[in-house]
């Protein structure tokens, strides 16, 4: 049985209970999270619920998530960057001492995620 208020939203009848017939919108079904995106997911659900929530019932979380994802990306790169030119980390030192070029990159690298995920993705 349906049934409607003065809102328009229409309710189905449940044993004693009226449930509304609730149709979130539509998510962009083509958007795919990455490291990122999924953490600032699962950072939202976790630690700002009124804020997932509303994205959900709107349909832009994974419009958001996939910003923020970009958002990182971009952010990561550019550290990365800059901190190799600040620590002189070149091609050349790759070529006369790998194992050395490998340690401070993978150094570099760990910096750059962690200032990534406090400034995006748990803000």
């Amino acid at each position: 049985m349906v049934m409607k208020n003065n809102t328009n939203i229409e309710y189905r009848r449940v044993g004693d209970y009226n449930i509304p017939n609730l149709i979130l919108p539509p998510e962009e079904a083509n958007i795919t999270l990455g490291k990122y995106g999924m953490l600032h997911k699962d950072y939202l659900l976790k630690h700002k619920k009124v804020l997932f929530t509303t994205l959900l019932t709107q349909g832009k979380l994974y419009q958001h998530c996939a910003e923020v994802e970009k958002q990182a990306r971009d952010m990561f790169d550019i550290l990365v960057e800059q901190m190799k030119e600040a620590e002189s980390v070149t091609e050349q030192l790759k070529e006369e001492n790998q194992f050395e070029w490998v340690c401070r990159m993978q150094n570099i690298e760990a910096r750059a995620i962690e200032i990534v995920t406090t400034e995006l993705i748990c803000n």
